[in-house]
């Protein structure tokens, strides 16, 4: 049975569970969209469902101090710490997302609450830390309210994770260990939800164990257009509804593909899938570009490589310049060895 809102509301808890002092080390990993989310509304709430892969190699590792106040804040008391050096600017986002999740934790503000984070994967590295790094926090929320309230179950654990996640950075209700994350309600998929992402209720075929995603670095400037931006331009999109049953059709069409291992057919939706995103930037009001001429000639060579070769590698992209190389496990000497060959070998870093 799909979860309310209501249902993440907590009201009752024991703050005597928790000694003076907790410590708790948190991981979450980030995620690549194959079916895009692009658009949203309400708070944090995607226009159309989206389905992803978790890149189980590329991590925020979260570790926290928790002290308990002697009475109980108006706002949120903490610090963060960025690979041990205290970040600001950083702290600006974190308390916007502490307002968003107040209500659904209200013990939150019984505590100070100070994070030391890092990343498995370099800053710039075409890899959104956000989706990461929020779901990194929202685990170690839950693991106080586990603490304080031990009966809850593990299902629901994961769901409120997801849930609170999802109102840092919308992508970061994906990222958890699943392969896959499906996250956005669709009407023939009955325990799918706008609130919190969830795995498919299938194993995916052996074809995609190890799958790999290298990514190609075009650009690590800052984004002219950021993805808030391009999120909210999708409300009076010309192609907005027709965006929105091409989403709702390769969800299913996607789930199907990762149960059966039909690779042609997963090839083939991916990439138009990411060249739907960027089209939707080209065709917004404002328009704008995003792709860079090394996008395009990276994509070009991928296309001709796998027609020579006879290859599975195809691509994905984010809402950036920077391309997705996907592959399965028995190519991927043969992939890396293509791709050194087409750029600089200090643009490529590799994620499972």
């Amino acid at each position: 049975m799909n979860l309310l809102e209501k249902d993440f509301i907590t009201d009752a808890y024991h703050l005597d569970k928790i000694t003076a002092l907790f410590e708790t080390v948190q991981e979450a990993p980030s995620n690549i969209a194959l079916v895009k989310y692009w658009g949203k509304y309400a708070v944090q709430l995607p226009m159309n469902p989206s389905v992803s892969f978790t890149l189980n190699k590329s991590k925020t590792i979260t570790k926290a101090r928790v002290e308990l106040l002697s009475e109980k804040t108006q706002k949120t008391q903490f610090k963060f710490l960025f690979e041990g050096v205290h970040k600001p600017d950083f702290e600006l986002k974190i308390a916007d997302f502490f307002k968003r999740i107040d209500k659904f934790v209200p013990f939150i503000n019984h505590f100070k609450w100070t994070f030391d984070s890092r990343n498995t994967f370099p800053h710039s590295s075409g890899i959104a830390s956000s989706a990461s790094g929020f779901a990194a926090l929202a685990k170690i929320i839950m693991a106080i309210e586990k603490e304080l309230n031990p009966e809850i179950s593990d299902a629901y654990l994961q769901a409120k994770t997801s849930f609170l996640a999802r109102l840092g950075s919308g992508s970061a209700a994906r990222s958890f260990v699943s392969p896959a994350m499906i996250w956005g309600a669709h009407p023939q998929l009955k325990y799918t939800s706008d609130l919190y992402a969830i795995a498919p209720d299938f194993e995916l075929h052996s074809v995609f164990n190890n799958y790999h995603d290298t990514i190609i670095l075009v650009e690590k400037a800052q984004k002219k257009v950021s993805s808030t931006v391009g999120h909210n331009l999708m409300n009076s999109h010309p192609y907005k509804a027709i965006r929105k049953q091409q989403a709702f059709d390769n969800t299913l069409k996607i789930l199907e593909i990762l149960k059966t291992g039909e690779i042609d057919k997963f090839i083939d939706l991916v990439e138009a899938e990411a060249l739907s995103l960027h089209a939707l930037m080209m065709s917004s009001k404002p328009n704008y570009v995003l792709m860079q001429a090394e996008t395009l000639h990276i994509i070009h060579e991928i296309r001709n490589y796998r027609q020579t070769n006879g290859s599975k590698v195809c691509f994905t992209l984010d809402a950036g310049a920077n391309v997705h190389v996907l592959y399965p496990e028995n190519e991927k000497e043969s992939v890396l060895a293509f791709l050194q060959n087409i750029t600089n070998k200090e643009m490529i870093l590799d994620f499972v």
